[in-house]
């Protein structure tokens, strides 16, 4: 390495971010970007530790060390060729994946792992500054045609790869604007959308074309688009959402699937008007969010930034605990007690709640009647039971259901292909050919593993592109 022992000498320094009370009131990004002096120190704290953990908790196999090497030599231009090896859009990735390479790496035994989440950041960034992103435009065609059907994270690499491998990539995308829940389910303030409309007229360059406005299966037939290509790639997400089926849910107004609100702002940021009739807005309202992953912060910093006048979040499950017991759990993810952006911006956090009913006044919901849980092991399976005397009223008047996907949405396009689905509801494909049960019909991403990450999506949008590949061609140059 460049400095053996640099993690000896340097404290670990994370990006910055612009204090709640300025940040709260647009919906720009507020992370405040560090220098390459700061970037070159915090790679030389790379290790030297033999065998690279970070590697087995990158699910797309970024070759770390190797780029924290390259900018703490000032390279930045090789780092960013060796960042592009495995990830396709590491801007997307530097900004909202959670890091699982921090929570391996081996300086995280002593909580100061390695910032390799803001040095790929900077990586990239620098890259797109300096004018080093080009297209990547095939020296021959294969006269192969492929339909990619969905244009989230997964749709977007597995188009891009297959478009470099000489195909004609058709990339189909049901809503207005390319980028699925990277457009419409990510707020701006976590990452802003001309990040993915550069990586389209990059695309565009390189041969993909995109048909925004195709809902495949329901206004153009999934079977055309099947008779018209060669090969055809279902990256259609995990969108049914997990609802909230208790008393009262169906009689009143003002409780909403988190997708539904989320989208509702990212499109009045990009300019669009929403009717007033199906307007969902948090301004002046006490709003209840049900869920405590990234989709509920993501609904708490939006609620804050319109304006609510409380924002409460609870969640079924225990708290996590503080630390983790590293013994246990490393180089594994760990489970314990995190705290977002948003949720420092101010809400109330509740854990082991449980919603019984709910309650409103003239159609509209005013409180949510939850109760308190326990949570216990019993023949090595939590059970959970209420406690006694611990019903409580929560006022809401709007309420945000953050509490996940099940599946992919069954009705349209998948009921009209025939694909077999798993036990879960997803589509029935393996991790090395992805193929489904229907003839040249492939699946990646949320659609096929479930709800997921971004960065997983990104990889499996990668190998079914060589799958694809070598279905077509009979062999693949393209990296797995």
């Amino acid at each position: 390495m460049g400095k053996p022992t640099g993690f000896m000498e340097i404290s670990r320094s994370e990006r910055k971010y612009a204090a709640p009370s300025e940040r709260i009131k647009n919906y720009r990004e507020f992370t405040l970007a560090p220098s390459d002096a700061d970037m070159a120190q915090q790679g030389a704290r790379c290790m030297d530790c033999g065998i690279p953990y970070c590697h087995n908790g990158c699910p797309v196999n970024n070759i770390i060390p190797d780029w924290n090497e390259l900018v703490h030599k000032g390279d930045w231009q090789q780092a960013l060729a060796v960042l592009h090896s495995t990830n396709n859009f590491p801007e997307f990735t530097g900004r909202i994946c959670p890091a699982p390479c921090e929570a391996a790496c081996t300086l995280n035994l002593t909580d100061q792992p390695v910032t390799i989440k803001s040095i790929e950041c900077a990586i990239i960034d620098k890259g797109w500054e300096m004018g080093w992103i080009t297209p990547q435009i095939p020296a021959q065609r294969s006269g192969k045609r492929v339909a990619v059907i969905g244009s989230g994270p997964a749709g977007l690499a597995c188009s891009q790869q297959l478009a470099r491998a000489g195909h004609e990539v058709v990339l189909y995308e049901k809503n207005d604007r390319i980028g699925g829940l990277l457009r419409y389910g990510i707020p701006d303030f976590k990452m802003e959308k001309q990040l993915i409309d550069r990586r389209i007229a990059q695309m565009q360059a390189e041969g993909v074309r995109f048909r925004p406005n195709s809902h495949i299966g329901k206004d153009l037939s999934a079977q055309k688009i099947l008779a018209d290509f060669d090969a055809v790639v279902l990256t259609v997400g995990s969108e049914k959402p997990r609802d909230l089926e208790v008393a009262g849910r169906n009689d009143v107004s003002g409780i909403h699937f988190a997708m539904d609100f989320l989208r509702q702002q990212n499109k009045r940021n990009a300019g669009d008007t929403i009717a007033t009739d199906v307007a969902i807005t948090a301004t002046g309202k006490h709003v209840v969010v049900i869920g405590g992953g990234d989709t509920g912060s993501d609904c708490i910093g939006t609620s804050i930034r319109q304006g609510a006048a409380s924002v409460t979040q609870i969640e079924i499950l225990p708290k996590p605990p503080e630390k983790e017991n590293k013994a246990m759990t490393w180089p594994l993810w760990p489970n314990k007690f995190r705290t977002s952006s948003s949720q420092e911006e101010g809400c109330v956090r509740r854990f082991s709640v449980n919603t019984k009913s709910v309650t409103g006044e003239n159609g509209k919901v005013t409180q949510l009647n939850t109760v308190e849980v326990e949570w216990k092991q019993e023949n090595g399976q939590w059970k959970m039971s209420e406690k006694a005397d611990s019903a409580a009223p929560v006022k809401a008047e709007l309420v945000l259901l953050a509490m996940g996907f099940v599946h992919p949405v069954q009705e349209g396009l998948l009921k009209e292909l025939g694909v077999e689905c798993d036990g879960r509801g997803q589509i029935k494909a393996n991790d090395k050919q992805y193929q489904t049960s229907v003839d040249k019909v492939f699946a990646a991403g949320d659609g096929r593993r479930g709800q997921s990450l971004v960065v997983w999506a990104i990889r499996e949008g990668r190998q079914a592109a060589r799958a694809v590949d070598e279905y077509l061609m009979g062999s693949s140059e393209l990296p797995r």
